[in-house]
């Protein structure tokens, strides 16, 4: 399975980006800082890093460029909401594939899926999408897209019961949790109702509201479609 790490001190954007991987078929582990993700690379050999420039402490090339020393061989993608020519120079610089504006579209989360991995578990995963090489890459979009709708949709039910569990038990951080991650997929696999909604309830949650009415709605609308 292919592996990715994360790294964002904005929750909100990591799990959108971490969301839309998972929906990918990709094992997914989340860092809010440089140091925790330097530790947790020190471990693991990611196939790929996403991370944002700015971040408290090290930025995001500053902490590449470490985790190259290290002897990591993922491939690096930096997002951020600024993205300026010296940015992307240094991005570059730090060995980055790329340098994404914030927030990702889930397009430019395809292309990755598609053809920025390494190592053999990255190509049979791959290979296993798609094998026809006569494709045009809009059709190889199309196919990967109908593919992560096809995740998106085994995976909302699991999604509606965990933050149906956490506003049942009062459980606020989780309601928080379960609520921005369907909203971050949804707003990016084009389900603007149900990202709406979901960013409702956690808001409430936010205040200590657990918005029962809000979640029965969120359920009707969401398995509706």
């Amino acid at each position: 399975m292919l592996t990715a790490l994360v790294v964002d001190d904005e929750p909100d954007a990591r799990r959108r980006v971490a969301g839309l991987l998972r929906l990918g078929g990709w094992q997914v582990r989340e860092a809010g800082n440089a140091e925790d993700a330097l530790r947790q690379s020190a471990v693991a050999d990611f196939d790929l890093v996403v991370t944002d420039v700015s971040m408290p402490g090290e930025n995001g090339p500053a902490m590449l460029r470490r985790m190259r020393r290290n002897g990591s061989t993922a491939r690096f993608l930096v997002v951020t909401s600024d993205p300026t020519d010296a940015v992307r120079a240094e991005s570059v610089t730090a060995g980055a594939m790329a340098c994404l504006a914030k927030p990702v579209e889930a397009g430019i989360l395809l292309d990755f899926l598609r053809s920025r991995t390494t190592g053999l578990a990255a190509q049979g995963e791959l290979g296993a999408v798609h094998e026809v090489d006569d494709l045009q890459d809009e059709d190889l979009d199309a196919e990967l897209m109908d593919r992560l709708q096809e995740m998106y949709a085994t995976a909302l039910p699991g999604r509606l019961s965990a933050i149906a569990r956490s506003t049942t038990s009062g459980d606020a951080p989780g309601v928080v949790s379960a609520a921005h991650t369907l909203a971050g997929t949804s707003g990016q696999l084009g389900h603007p109702e149900v990202a709406s909604i979901c960013r409702a309830i956690a808001a409430d949650a936010r205040r200590g509201v657990m918005a029962h009415a809000r979640v029965v709605e969120l359920q009707a609308l969401a398995l509706a479609g």
